[in-house]
């Protein structure tokens, strides 16, 4: 009996172009036929008894699909696999995939296997670990706090609510940082973005005893709109900051928002960059209180030690 290509590439098509052998039997596939197609070139063999259904480049999807198959029932994309489907990351090269803690599966090239006593999954077209679940396992494997903030921020920026992710670590016995966890999510909550703003209120702000800023605040200037990193309301002192190396084509942007500011809300706008921040805290606060200073302010700052400039 012949084999009706119509129906296998539908079949196909539903599936990334990605079929197993215990598919390819249930349509009455004969498995000599299959082997035919791949010592023919025109299928391509990506793990023992997954197929993929054509010769060319494999998009990252076919690649994820196959990797499931691979694991087996109740596998699911983790880690920063999961992190590319809800949308925070790039396509990672190497997919990572979780499985059952009892369960054994080769990793193979470009395939991480982990292991899990407690898997939760999302089933849609391509299995996944949830959102919240997906933000602990990668802060977990953070090589730093800025880089566990680079997690929250871009997790928070997409829509993932920071209860969806107290609740993940809620069913998990060990969370590895969980204090740090819990900070980010505090910080992301309040309008935290990156790295360098969760710098800027922890070691300039709170450090030194400065009134917090209002972050990420939407300003009318004529008929644009501008939105300002940090404002001290009430004071008319803003704070801009750029955690890239270069400029590269927004320093025409920056000079327009800031001339704008200062001609329509008559404030200051202080600039300040990683090495401002990470490398001088001390003395970017202490130019922050002579800013607030000049506009009014009575509050009381204090020195983080003994040779902070902050008085």
């Amino acid at each position: 009996m012949g084999v009706d290509r119509e129906r296998l590439l539908a079949l196909a098509r539903g599936h990334d172009g990605v079929l197993t052998a215990a598919q390819l039997e249930s349509a009455g596939i004969d498995r000599s036929w299959v082997h035919r197609q791949v010592r023919a070139g025109h299928w391509q063999r990506l793990h023992p008894g997954v197929y993929v259904t054509h010769s060319g480049p494999l998009a990252w999807r076919s690649r994820a699909r196959a990797a499931l198959q691979h694991a087996g029932t109740d596998a699911a994309l983790s880690h920063l696999s999961a992190a590319f489907l809800h949308g925070w990351t790039p396509a990672p090269a190497v997919l990572d995939v979780s499985v059952p803690h009892g369960r054994r599966v080769v990793e193979r090239p470009g395939l991480r296997i982990h292991r899990r006593r407690l898997l939760t999954v999302v089933r849609g077209r391509l299995t996944v670990v949830p959102r919240g679940d997906t933000v602990i396992d990668l802060v977990g494997m953070a090589r730093s706090v800025d880089d566990a903030v680079a997690v929250v921020t871009a997790a928070v920026r997409n829509g993932t609510r920071p209860d969806e992710v107290l609740e993940a670590a809620g069913r998990r016995s060990r969370v590895r940082r969980r204090a740090l966890l819990h900070e980010l999510l505090d910080a992301a909550a309040q309008g935290v973005e990156s790295a360098l703003e969760l710098r800027y209120h922890r070691d300039v702000e709170r450090r030194h005893g400065l009134p917090r800023a209002a972050l990420q605040q939407w300003q009318r200037l004529g008929d644009r709109w501008a939105r300002a990193d940090a404002i001290y309301v009430g004071t008319g002192v803003r704070v801009e900051l750029d955690g890239r190396v270069a400029h590269e084509g927004r320093v025409d942007d920056d000079v327009w928002r800031d001339n704008a500011v200062v001609v329509a809300h008559s404030e200051l706008t202080l600039r300040y960059r990683w090495s401002h921040v990470a490398g001088a805290p001390c003395g970017t606060a202490a130019q922050v209180v002579s800013a607030l200073r000049s506009r009014g302010w009575t509050g009381t700052p204090r020195a983080c030690g003994p040779s902070c400039p902050v008085r």
